[in-house]
């Protein structure tokens, strides 16, 4: 009975140590929330915990958070003290573990309770009272309370529009005779009101409507009829001031492409500037193509103004990459009765080659918009370096030194030109053997704001601009005991979102070209006992397209978050159609063997948020790589690998797989990687905030890499109908640190099932012994990285 009292007593302890009472400035208590009591008339049909659930909203202030019924950061907030300097280390501590009280002179109850009222008000509890006044707890605590008497809820019965003959309303009956947020039998909720007199004023910006505002929109509420129903009744206010009633045209378009915000006496006047395909350029330096601006802008003068392309107009010239600040504005021409494109003294009047909205109708509307865009460049041509060093869990260590030149103007088209050039090292030790890697390499990319195809000109008007990207690149490896590889790269590719969700990428021409040399005798000797050691050193050639989608929901629902990647790589099609190809590396191009493979590949994830703001998050990836007649397997950069910090954890990188073939101390110093064909992996993590820069996770990860064949690893190594028995399962926890510009993480894993021992035997939870130092050294997994794993 001793432990449990000594127990009841240290945690006595800690708690009165941890008490506030005498931080407390003289005359206040500490607030701990409010309780409320909900009192329901007999005609209220909404449960109890949904009506506490929506007082709860108005229920100010939030009180401070607690544990064990103590308020822990309130605590740190009075002991770590008033610091002196607001950058300094005892700013930072208290900032990040406490937080100021909550006193009970900031609770206002009887406001509060008015405020209460007026919520359930705007969600249709007409004649809802509430009453509040506060109550001392414990020896310096108070709680707020709450008793809501709450009445029956009322329903919409009719939703009407005051019509008359004015063009402004005819607009908006033909919008609301197609559609309306609010329909007969929904409940009273004042902000669907707003949100449809918003969703009315968004459909005439889309109509021209440039200075209508949705205050201009009166919503009357007729609760009278009985019932408890509602006849709501729109109408444009009189008082709407007359430019808001008409719709009106794009006069000019009139662009600064060199504008700067800085300078004092910038010439924004349109004296000596360019008259191109209805728009106004105004650049003296001739540092932009006029054809940038044409494929730029989405709209042309004598077009109704729209929000919608105009919205387009600005996200394309955003995502351009040239550009650090945009700035826009429209003015209405005083004089609305002609139409002038340009100065008289340097333009004449031009034919109207305006697109992407509706035409203005010019016997009924005279009423025109200037539209300016001041558009002020990044620097033309920048320069970065960076230097990194790195450990890897294959016993490596390194370091890499890389030089970015870019010019984000290079063409005057708005092409970004790249030049990186890279070196670096790594090596290792295995016993009395040092095994040293050495890398050089260089890329040359060119990206250009649109499609670029031979023959071939496509349309197009979405609200991201299109990009078209070559890349040309070489890299130099030494495995300093083994072989030199040379490889070259070309590519061709495009990419384009149709929304903010959605990314899609094509690469037509995809072409690797890899040449081996310098392969040492010791690799040779090597050969003779491990046969399969030949593929890491084979040269070939790989003639490829390639085809991503990308799909991603973070920006339509916080609580529900997923992200799908599909892609399809294909290789040596038409090579092997051409040459007949039938069997491994039976026919050549420049030399080498060619690829001949397809590859699939699909990534989910899910995360879900649930209370507490914890994060459920989750993913599945299926690889499936085919190779076929030129080929026995895939490219060493095409194979699937398993294990590491954003695998498997429990798990070392080149450890598990394939299959139930278990990886020896030759095959991690031989070969570059560890690889197979196929791949499942399988991920779920609870992530627990702690504080709002650290948080902890709990996680479970399972999976497997498997091959086609059996020349690399054997039998073992194999795909076959018993897969399912050779997936690796682990688990573990993890801390990660969200610096700001990058997350530090560390997962500790640990192997559940290792697929490479007797099947029987394959789950090792009986074996677990965290007191054993042999067993902590060859099952703890420690991974540190940049980054969520998922």
């Amino acid at each position: 009975m001793r432990k449990p009292v000594a127990y009841i007593i240290l945690t006595a302890i800690i708690f009165s140590s941890c008490s506030v009472k005498r931080f407390l400035p003289a005359g206040e208590r500490l607030y701990k929330g409010a309780d409320i009591h909900v009192e329901k008339d007999s005609a209220t049909t909404t449960g109890k915990s949904s009506l506490k659930s929506t007082l709860k909203l108005a229920a100010k202030p939030r009180r401070n958070k607690f544990l064990f019924g103590q308020p822990y950061k309130v605590w740190w907030w009075y002991v770590i003290g008033q610091p002196k300097r607001e950058t300094g280390f005892r700013n930072f501590l208290r900032t990040k573990l406490g937080e100021p009280p909550v006193l009970s002179s900031s609770v206002h109850a009887n406001a509060v309770a008015e405020n209460m009222a007026s919520l359930m008000s705007n969600r249709g509890y007409f004649f809802t009272t509430v009453q509040g006044d506060t109550q001392n707890v414990g020896s310096y605590f108070t709680k707020a309370i709450y008793h809501a008497q709450v009445k029956p809820r009322y329903y919409l019965d009719s939703i009407a529009w005051m019509y008359d003959s004015s063009r402004l309303l005819k607009v908006i009956r033909q919008e609301v005779s197609k559609r309306s947020g609010l329909k007969k039998g929904e409940p009273y909720i004042l902000s669907e009101i707003t949100a449809e007199r918003e969703r009315i004023d968004l459909y005439l910006k889309t109509r021209g409507y440039y200075f209508f505002n949705p205050d201009y929109i009166m919503a009357y509420a007729d609760s009278t009829i009985g019932n408890r129903k509602v006849n709501l009744i729109f109408n444009v206010k009189k008082s709407t001031p007359a430019e808001a009633k008409v719709p009106y045209t794009i006069n000019r378009i009139v662009i600064f492409p060199d504008y700067s915000l800085t300078a004092k006496n910038m010439d924004t006047t349109t004296g000596n500037a360019v008259l191109y395909d209805g728009l106004i350029i105004k650049d003296p330096e001739k540092k932009f193509k006029p054809v940038l601006f044409k494929q730029t802008i989405t709209y042309r003068p004598g077009r109704l103004y729209s929000s919608r392309t105009q919205n387009t107009t600005l996200n394309r010239l955003i995502n351009l990459g040239p550009f650090k600040f945009i700035k826009n504005r429209f003015e209405a021409v005083p004089d609305s009765s002609a139409t002038v494109i340009g100065d008289s003294a340097h333009f004449a009047i031009v034919k109207d080659t305006s697109r992407g909205a509706a035409k203005a109708d010019t016997a009924d509307i005279i009423h025109r918009l200037d539209a300016f865009y001041y558009l002020t460049p990044l620097k033309k041509k920048s320069i970065q370096g960076e230097i990194d060093a790195f450990t890897k869990e294959n016993n490596y260590i390194g370091s890499q030194l890389s030089i970015n030149w870019k010019n984000r103007n290079a063409l005057r088209g708005g092409e970004q030109l790249g030049v990186k050039l890279y070196g670096g090292f790594q090596t290792s030790s295995s016993d009395s053997v040092r095994n040293n890697n050495f890398k050089l390499g260089t890329e040359l990319s060119l990206k250009i704001p649109r499609y670029v195809i031979p023959f071939l000109k496509l349309k197009e008007n979405f609200f991201y601009p299109p990009n078209t990207r070559f890349l040309l690149g070489y890299e130099w490896f030494r495995q300093e005991l083994y072989y030199t590889k040379n490889l070259f790269r070309f590519q061709y590719d495009f990419t384009w979102k149709r929304n903010i969700q959605t990314e899609i990428t094509l690469a037509p021409v995809s072409l690797t070209y890899l040449q081996v040399t310098g392969v040492t005798d010791s690799f040779y000797k090597q050969t003779v006992q491990q046969p399969s050691l030949l593929t890491s050193i084979y040269s070939e050639s790989t003639l490829g397209s390639f085809f991503s989608y990308t799909y991603n929901s973070n920006f339509r629902s916080p609580k529900n978050k997923w992200f799908l990647m599909g892609s399809v790589d294909l290789s040596g099609n038409i090579a092997g159609l051409i040459t007949g190809a039938k069997q491994p590396r039976e026919k050549q191009i420049m030399g080498v063997p060619f690829a001949q493979f397809v590859k699939f590949d699909i990534d989910i994830h899910y995360t879900r948020k649930l209370p507490g703001n914890f994060d459920w998050a989750n993913r599945i990836q299926l690889g499936i790589g085919i190779p076929y007649n030129n080929s026995a397997l895939l490219p060493y950069a095409k194979l699937y690998t398993i294990g590491g910090s954003s695998s498997v954890r429990g798990f070392r990188s080149r450890s598990l797989g394939p299959g139930s073939y278990e990886t020896t101390a030759e095959d991690q110093q031989f070969f570059q990687l560890i690889g197979g064909d196929f791949k499942l992996l399988g991920n779920t993590e609870l992530r627990i905030p702690i504080t709002a820069q650290l948080g902890a996770a709990v996680f479970i990860d399972a999976g497997n890499i498997w091959t086609k064949d059996t020349i690399l690893f054997g039998e073992k190594a194999k795909l076959s109908k018993d897969f399912y028995k050779e997936i690796a399962v682990a688990a573990g926890i993890g801390l990660r640190f969200d610096a700001g510009i990058l997350l530090i993480r560390a997962d500790l894993g640990m192997p559940l099932r290792k697929p490479f021992l007797p099947e029987a035997d394959r789950w090792v939870l009986n074996k677990i012994d965290f007191g054993s130092g042999a067993w902590r050294r060859q099952n703890l997994v420690l991974n540190i990285a940049i980054g969520y794993p998922f």
